[in-house]
């Protein structure tokens, strides 16, 4: 039923305009990725905004085409699969339960709508549908009501629902809880946990709560500047980080220790620009341990044991 992801050197660089006047600036927003990610499992791209994860998730559904390099699923392109193929393939999941339902469609429209446009027919749809919605924990009779009459946990089941209707292989989760409650995000990671498990599904995992990356994912990527700096298995990268971005990353969690604060890592508040990316290392002009040839030579991947990372000193 799973399926593998083969993501080989890929790219995907933006033109933006800075006015009428001046030329458009060209945003690295991915700039060679590979990664290879199991089928079956649940693997984690996280790292601060703007470094191109969520931009990453959307090649992979198709929903912008690759500047260079290519994904494959069980040795298949992608980008020659016809669009009906690849939506019984691959679904999200996105951040916002309510802005990605259409607020004036029934529950029963949604989650039917990847249906209808495969062309199956209503009296199949309702049964699909009453299914789906019970399988995602959802009584069947909430198919008549609206988005706006659901908790923020319930439309989040919807759309489960809507992205499993199908029976694809592969689910793509960019920022799944982030918009819930945090007893509620609780509930649908061990829902998506169940779904995973139960109908082989092979889950990619974005989001910037490393908490819950840690508790549902099998890999880690951590991505910087439209790089994948460190990839490894989730307790190896969680316990011995390698990369110093990692390390930051990862010490910037808050602690519930009372007044302990925000952790200062020296990272910043500012984001490094995308469309002026530093020479040499990306990270060396925040890095507390860079040397001075970080600032001209690029970290070529390397494998250290069983992990992978992009650092000269590391």
């Amino acid at each position: 039923m799973s399926a593998p992801i083969e993501i080989r050197d890929v790219t995907k660089h933006f033109r933006q305009s800075t006015g009428a006047f001046s030329a458009p600036r060209l945003v690295r927003a991915v700039d060679g990725v590979s990664l290879s990610m199991k089928a079956g499992g649940c693997f984690g791209i996280v790292g601060e905004s703007g470094c191109g994860k969520s931009t990453l998730a959307r090649l992979i559904l198709g929903l912008h085409p690759v500047t260079a390099g290519d994904i494959l699923v069980d040795g298949q392109s992608l980008a020659t699969m016809p669009r009906r193929a690849r939506a019984r393939l691959i679904q999200p999941v996105f951040q916002d339960p309510f802005s990605s339902l259409n607020p004036r469609r029934s529950i029963r429209d949604i989650v039917g709508l990847p249906l209808a446009a495969q062309g199956v027919g209503g009296a199949e749809i309702d049964r699909r549908v009453h299914a789906m919605l019970e399988r995602v924990g959802l009584r069947a009779e909430m198919a008549g009501r609206l988005p706006a009459q659901l908790s923020g946990g319930q439309r989040q089941r919807v759309a489960i629902a809507r992205a499993l209707v199908l029976g694809p292989r592969i689910v793509v989760c960019d920022e799944p809880t982030s918009a819930l409650d945090v007893s509620v995000q609780a509930q649908i990671i061990n829902l998506l946990n169940e779904l995973r498990r139960d109908l082989g599904l092979t889950l990619v995992f974005i989001s910037h709560n490393l908490a819950v990356v840690e508790h549902i994912c099998d890999e880690v990527a951590v991505m910087y500047l439209g790089r994948v700096v460190e990839h490894a298995e989730t307790d190896a990268l969680f316990h011995q980080p390698t990369h110093p971005y990692t390390r930051a990353l990862l010490a910037s969690v808050l602690t519930p220790e009372p007044g302990l604060g925000i952790p200062d890592v020296g990272l910043g508040d500012q984001y490094p620009d995308p469309a002026n990316v530093p020479p040499g290392c990306r990270f060396h002009p925040r890095c507390p341990i860079a040397a001075a040839r970080c600032a001209v030579e690029t970290p070529a991947p390397r494998m250290i044991g069983a992990r992978r990372v992009e650092c000269l000193l590391a």
